[in-house]
């Protein structure tokens, strides 16, 4: 099925393509009464994509460093700068990435038309810092637009908020750490409004406008982003990083939490650097798929980035791998796209997707021989393993297993179909972690998501989390016996918040200190002499800005 969007005061339009799964008819410009907002339903065929690629390119490529945050740091400023001078890609083929992209499964593209270092990638007309003043002259951000809907993929632009190249802006390199001289906030706002009608009106209607890193932008301005970009494409689409919340929330490097009420995309590098590095340490076949179905497990998307290198092409490592990304997504996308997460949400080893009367079993690690899951509110009539070869399923009332021999287990994803004599998404999402004790001083605005159990439940994906400014708070859990441990690995979350602490573990009424340390980081590991408790506590004694714990572990 298809739809034009056209963009009333552009004069343009976009072919969208459907989504399997999912109606694709997204309505033509302003809402009638009563009618759902444009930008709505445009989310709605965004949120049933699931699947996207990022694209992090520019003059920076030629270095093989960071784009933007590499200005300053790794790489004088005034050589930055004239990277451009340098830049001519020859091998650049816009219709080459977007065959690439529809390889790999993908259903929008979203590059980088200007990063925090200034550069930008199409023809402005408000600077002469851009790709029409390098050897290579041509306008890429033109080329992929066209290449994008000739392909029948959505298009849309990342635009830095912040601009640490004009001098407008207040903050400058390394890292927007500096201050300039004689900025204008008001001055630099009209600019960036400027670069945003551009990009709206000469190169959309666009899917999305993805704003980033709103340094000296409040929510007023932010908003007043938005409503700019809305008055010119009334469906357009905004992430949360304009500095006002938008629509959809934006997980970086990391899988977002299941959170089924507003729309989530994690975005996330297919290597380890946004821009093109040599040699970069890039992620498995195995991982880069069980990233995209733990994002459509938690109700979120995937926006998978690729750095293309100095010469214009994307690496051919990194091609093939989206490849088999697209045909692992040929075989069985129709449990990803066009479903919504649940009923259970997911950990390491399991997670699951739902459409219609539909629930999709995404078995990503086996324990044991048999994998049971609280049970559904709801009879299961029929299952299949999607994945070839036979499962066993078993309901009762105290919950659901699964046993599938291992000849037919997959070591990526084992995918069972179940079919149920109601609606799946009638079904309230379940924790597959419901047993666990745990306990808080404090948890970040009471919310559900981010208490105490999050901490103890092997799930790298969840974390607990305080208020920002807590300086002091404890994490507790009740094994509800005795057990024996003798090493605690603690990963935080924001590295560099804590200060002091110590894990200590309950005797009678009182707690006492296994051990005391300072600072925790991102992988801490500690051994100590064996101790038998059913309680144990992280105590946070001192911070230096709201705590937050992805994951305690004992052994």
């Amino acid at each position: 099925m298809k739809t034009i969007i056209r963009c009333l005061n552009c004069a343009v339009t976009l072919l969208f393509v459907g989504v399997a799964g999912e109606s694709a008819d997204v309505p033509a410009g302003g809402s009638s009464a009563g009618a759902q907002p444009p930008h709505l339903a445009r989310l709605e065929w965004w949120r049933a994509a699931r699947f996207g690629m990022f694209i992090h390119w520019g003059p920076v490529s030629l270095k093989g460093t960071e784009i933007g945050w590499s200005r300053g740091a790794q790489i004088p400023i005034e050589e930055y700068d004239r990277l451009y001078k340098s830049f001519n890609p020859v091998e650049f083929n816009a219709e080459e990435w977007m065959r690439v992209a529809a390889e790999a499964g993908m259903k929008y593209v979203v590059f980088t038309t200007k990063h925090h270092d200034g550069f930008c990638m199409w023809d402005t007309k408000q600077t002469d810092f851009n790709i029409m003043q390098s050897p290579f002259g041509r306008d890429v951000v033109k080329e992929l637009a066209q290449a994008c809907r000739q392909r029948g993929l959505a298009f849309g632009t990342y635009h830095s908020v912040c601009d640490w190249h004009h001098p407008d802006f207040p903050l400058g390199s390394p890292g927007g750490q500096t201050r300039k001289p004689n900025p204008s906030i008001d001055r630099y706002e009209t600019y960036l409004r400027s670069q945003m009608t551009e990009l709206i009106c000469n190169y959309g209607p666009l899917l999305i406008m993805w704003f980033d890193v709103p340094q000296e932008f409040d929510r007023r301005r932010g908003q007043g982003l938005i409503d700019l970009a809305r008055s010119l494409q009334p469906d357009i689409i905004v992430n949360n990083r304009s500095g006002a919340p938008g629509d959809y929330d934006t997980p970086e490097q990391r899988i977002g939490a299941f959170q089924i009420a507003r729309p989530w995309e994690t975005c996330m590098t297919i290597c380890q650097q946004w821009a093109w590095k040599p040699n970069d340490a890039m992620k498995s076949l195995k991982e880069c798929l069980q990233t995209l179905v733990l994002c459509a497990g938690g109700d979120g998307n995937l926006l998978f980035n690729v750095g293309p290198m100095p010469d214009g092409r994307i690496e051919p490592r990194q091609v093939e791998r989206l490849r088999e990304m697209g045909a692992w997504l040929a075989r069985h996308g129709q449990t990803i796209y066009g479903t919504r997460g649940g009923p259970w949400k997911p950990s390491k080893a399991l997670a699951s997707t739902r459409r219609g009367r539909e629930v999709f079993v995404h078995i990503l690690r086996w324990d044991s021989d048999t994998i049971t899951v609280p049970t559904l509110p709801m009879k299961i009539i029929d299952s299949t393993l999607l994945t070839g070869g036979r499962v066993r399923v078993t309901q009762t009332s105290e919950g659901v297993s699964f046993a599938v021999a291992p000849e037919d287990r997959s070591d990526i994803d084992t995918i069972v179909r179940l079919e149920l004599e109601g609606p799946a998404m009638d079904i309230a999402p379940m924790s597959l972690q419901s047993a666990i004790q745990a306990s808080a001083s404090t948890v970040y605005q009471n919310m559900a998501e981010y208490g105490a159990e999050s901490a103890f439940d092997d799930d790298d994906h969840t974390r607990w989390a305080t208020d920002a400014g807590t300086k002091t708070a404890w994490v507790a859990r009740d094994f509800g016996r005795p057990l024996t441990f003798h090493r605690v690995r603690i990963r935080e979350a924001y590295p560099g918040r804590v200060e002091r602490f110590e894990l200590q573990y309950k005797t009678g009424s009182d707690w006492k200190t296994i051990f005391a340390g300072t600072q925790l980081g991102e992988n801490f590991t500690r051994s100590f002499e064996p101790v038998s408790a059913r309680e144990v506590r992280l105590n946070i004694l001192e911070a230096n800005e709201g705590l937050t714990i992805w994951e305690v572990r004992l052994d």
